[in-house]
Formats: structure tokens, sequence, C-alpha cells
């Protein structure tokens, strides 16, 4: 049997999907790894929810999710091979932000995370999926990345995780979020 490890990021570097390695803290890693967080967390939020239409969509968008990591690791060369986020996956993640929400309620003010387990995971997710929306958009401003549409997706994506906590905060027969302002 083969090992799990290959030593080669022993040093500090690890490999693109092409020629080249960078450091492990280099921007594209960085962008990569919190892309994986987010990942984790939407797979953490699958494996909490019986919905199988929410749980459908998850995993839809787990998958686009790698393929955004294979975009970002990708080196100069091979960036087009990788290319994967589309205009077509931004616009499938907004049919599933609107269809999410013409059967939510929306409020007009802030909410605190932790009304159950599930939606508080998914509010981590919408938290990373912010903090890899900069990662990659740093990538974008300085020309190490040049798809546009990774950026949409990820913002679609961090509004997808807040009306999905909405809807099933309400799927349990909770008729409000817990607002973060008192009344």
């Amino acid at each position: 049997m083969a090992n799990l490890y290959t030593r080669s990021g022993d040093d500090g570097l690890t490999s693109l999907l092409g020629k080249g390695r960078v450091k492990k803290n280099d921007m594209r890693i960085e962008a990569v790894g919190t892309l994986d967080e987010v990942d984790a967390y939407l797979g953490m939020v699958r494996s909490l929810i019986s919905n199988p239409d929410w749980a459908g969509m998850l995993i839809s968008i787990q998958r686009d999710l790698y393929q955004m990591m294979a975009e970002i690791s990708a080196s100069p060369e091979n960036a087009e091979r990788f290319k994967a986020v589309t205009p077509e996956k931004v616009a499938w993640l907004e049919e599933q932000v609107a269809a999410l929400e013409a059967v939510t309620e929306i409020p007009r003010e802030f909410i605190i995370p932790g009304d159950t387990t599930a939606t508080a995971a998914v509010d981590v997710a919408r938290t990373v999926v912010r903090r890899a929306e900069r990662r990659v958009a740093e990538l974008l401003h300085n020309h190490i990345i040049q798809n546009i549409h990774v950026i949409e997706y990820l913002n679609r994506l961090s509004s997808f995780c807040f009306v999905l906590e909405l809807a099933m905060i309400q799927s349990v027969g909770k008729e409000k979020p817990t607002f973060a302002k008192t009344k």
C-alpha cells in the first residue's frame, strides 16, 4: 500500500496544477485552503439536514468548489484548461437563491447565529465564504487569476448560505430568527 504522504511538502512548498511550486502561505494556497474550509462546513451542514432538495443543492455547490480550487491552483500555462466557473454556474446559484427566497421570509435586520446546530454551521460556512471571497479578490486584483466569475460565484454563495439559514430556521417551526437588536 502506498504512503499517504509524499514528503514533497516538507520544505514548506507545494505544487501548482502544472509547472511550479509555491510557498504554502502563498496567496493562491491561502485562497484554496479557505475554499476547502467552506467545502468542509457545507459538508457538515449537509450531514445535519434531512431536506433532500437542500442536500442536492449543497452537493452541487461542493462539487463547484472542488472545480474552483483546481482553477485557482492551476499554473498560468494551465489556467484555461482548469477554468470551471462560468456565468452559467453563477446563474444556477442565483436560481437556487431565488428559489429559497420565494419560500422564505427575509428579515430586514441583523440576526444572531445559533438557532439550531445546522443553522449555526451554515452561518459559519457563510462567514468563511466571505473570507474566501476576500482571498480570491486579492488574486484577481493582483492579476494572478483572471476569471471574474469566481468572485461572482462566491458573492452569490454567501447570499445562498444566508437564505438557506433562514429557510432552515423556518423549517423547524421557528417563526423568526433571533435578532441582534432587542425590541
